[in-house]
């Protein structure tokens, strides 16, 4: 494949860790300049020095500071080209034993974090007639139990980034969706930590039970990136999911009403326990959200070596 992506300004929002901070190392080494955006500033510095770019902490749930960042990176770099709205925490278990707070959380950071991302960069995309990829899941083709809030929250950007491509494309903008399934992240092992949604993933029919590398899920999105796909698979056999999805949600209602009956007894013995979000990516939001410590830099451009305006930051 030649490199198209060399020396396109590319943005990466949740690339702090995850699927997010091995795409900024794929495209980087394909020749990209990528810009990180994020919560856990420690992590985001990390990756910012090995990739030698630099980084704005900000959540994408801030309206104005994402508008702030989006203007400040157009101004550092003179444009951007392509943009990865990969941001996105989750919880599990039950509806009702669900923390009502990290429940609506799930869908504002996921859902309409998203939406903020593409009103803050979509002006600076439309001058480069550029690309934007909105990463969802294999949950936004399928709906499954004790996953209400994620699955909500992807169907929903899966919709908007549709949405949004048939208003856009004819001004040289393409949207694309990336879809994954269960991939080896902090997120998913994070999920992975609640006995009976472990024990419920086992028993999902193949290939859907599996934990699939980060790696290779990633240099397919990569390759979807490049070509500026309407549609990316990190797993191969996604694609196919397309063509039946129209019949997953009654399949899942009967299958899942037996799964559920069967794991029942686990599921009353921790019943009123309260889920909140699962994984690093979570705890970094709920941090977040319990306010900014003194001396951080929300909004504004940190390189690799922590300095901000010339002097480093303890």
């Amino acid at each position: 494949m030649s490199r198209r992506i060399a020396g396109q300004i590319v943005v990466i929002t949740g690339a702090a860790r995850g699927v997010g901070a091995l795409l900024a190392r794929v495209l980087t080494r394909r020749g990209a300049k990528v810009v990180l955006v994020g919560l856990e500033p420690a992590e985001l510095a990390k990756v910012a020095a090995e990739l030698g770019t630099k980084f704005w902490e900000a959540n994408v749930t801030d309206r104005e500071t994402m508008a702030r960042v989006a203007a400040e990176i157009r101004a550092e770099y003179g444009r951007i080209d392509t943009v990865v709205a990969n941001a996105g925490i989750a919880t599990g278990g039950p509806f009702l034993d669900s923390d009502p707070g990290a429940f609506d959380r799930v869908i504002e950071v996921n859902l309409l974090g998203s939406v903020a991302t593409a009103r803050a960069f979509l002006p600076f995309l439309l001058e480069s007639r550029g690309y934007y990829l909105q990463i969802a899941s294999l949950a936004a083709l399928t709906p499954a139990p004790m996953m209400a809030a994620y699955c909500a929250s992807k169907a929903g950007v899966e919709g908007f980034a549709h949405s949004l491509r048939a208003e856009v494309g004819y001004q040289g903008v393409r949207v694309g969706v990336g879809y994954l399934s269960w991939t080896d992240t902090d997120m998913v092992r994070g999920a992975d930590q609640d006995d009976v949604l472990r024990e419920l993933r086992s028993r999902l029919p193949w290939p859907t039970n599996r934990t699939y590398p980060l790696g290779p899920a990633v240099q397919r999105l990569a390759d979807g990136l490049e070509r500026r796909s309407s549609h990316v698979y990190a797993q191969w056999w996604l694609r196919g999911m397309q063509a039946v999805r129209g019949y997953l949600p009654s399949l899942v209602g009967t299958v899942g009403q037996r799964e559920m009956r069967r794991a029942e007894p686990k599921l009353r013995d921790s019943a009123g326990r309260r889920r909140g979000l699962v994984g690093a990516g979570g705890a970094a939001d709920e941090t977040d959200r319990g306010g900014a410590v003194d001396g951080t830099n929300r909004g504004g451009a940190v390189d690799g070596a922590g300095r901000i305006g010339g002097v480093e930051q303890k």
